[in-house]
């Protein structure tokens, strides 16, 4: 049996296995290769490592936990997890199975985009979801904004005040709601309400076909996606979901189920508006997560009140 299972790759399940490793718990990574940010081109907002790739980032961190001997990483997917006397229990999708003391759970999430050829295909490259991720890199350009829900409108509101004056917001066969027109307007945000048919190009000569409206040329697309989780694993378990889809943790990582953390972007406090979806952010959870991991560990071991116990 593991001292910890951590089930993810990412900056959050990577530096959760690394901080356990240096407190020499048995730990083993499982990895199911499928990470959000593998479209993106570059990781930003990361110090030291502003501009590297998501690929070359995973195989930097998966090069320090080597120096481990404590800490195993494979490349499975489990497909199930269930609580037992001593833990849990994983089945993984080759049929082998592997028990655990504590669970870290760093699936991630999953984009959900509009339904718009060529949208997918450019997602990351020319098609973004984050200003602060890629706003930079796509300042001075004439940005278009796919969507017209409120998010969407604070998005073009966003990216007009920091990054370009020309700003279309594509209401994608919607307009946008009444109460926030004006305040387009006066941000010299225009409205295209025409359905959007394709998405042509590549960045900095991107084609948006309109249906019934002559095309219009922009050099990058935001688009706030609709997020789902990547696994199932958290429900199966019993962990809290909040009505946004998120696991419910607390300042601990703790969610609703003894023994099982959540950390990045597929959870969050409840007192939060919304996941932090930062490489950055998702580091520090992973980081958090191991910390109280650990310590609820050696405090197990040593007859002592959880961490967080009054």
């Amino acid at each position: 049996m593991f001292d910890v299972v951590v089930v993810g790759a990412g900056p959050a399940g990577l530096n959760a296995a690394l901080v356990s490793g240096r407190q020499r718990r048995r730990v083993l990574l499982l990895d199911s290769g499928a990470p959000r940010n593998a479209p993106a081109q570059e990781t930003h907002m990361l110090l030291s490592r502003d501009g590297l790739s998501p690929t070359a980032l995973r195989e930097a961190g998966q090069a320090d936990l080597r120096a481990y001997p404590t800490v195993e990483t494979r490349s499975a997917e489990v497909v199930d997890a269930s609580a037992i006397a001593s833990g849990f229990e994983l089945a993984l999708a080759d049929g082998g199975r592997e028990r655990a003391r504590k669970l870290v759970l760093a699936t991630g999430q999953t984009d959900v985009l509009a339904d718009v050829p060529g949208l997918a295909e450019r997602f990351g490259r020319s098609v973004f979801h984050c200003p602060f991720c890629h706003g930079y890199e796509a300042r001075e350009q004439p940005i278009a904004v796919l969507g017209s829900d409120f998010p969407s409108v604070m998005l073009a509101l966003y990216v007009a005040d920091r990054f370009s004056g020309d700003v279309v917001l594509c209401g994608n066969g919607e307009a946008p709601p009444d109460e926030h027109r004006e305040r387009l307007e006066k941000a010299g945000v225009a409205v295209r309400e025409e359905r959007v048919t394709e998405v042509r190009g590549e960045f900095g000569a991107l084609e948006l076909r309109l249906e019934g409206g002559q095309p219009l040329a922009r050099g990058a697309v935001f688009h706030r996606t609709r997020i789902r989780q990547h696994s199932g694993l958290a429900e199966r378990l019993g962990c809290e979901l909040l009505p946004d889809g998120c696991v419910r943790v607390n300042e601990f990582q703790q969610t609703s189920v003894r023994g099982v953390y959540a950390a990045g972007d597929m959870a969050r406090l409840e007192a939060l508006p919304d996941a932090m979806t930062f490489v950055v952010m998702g580091a520090a959870d992973g980081a958090r997560a191991a910390i109280w991991v650990d310590q609820e560990l050696f405090r197990e071991d040593a007859g002592l009140p959880a961490p967080n116990a009054s």
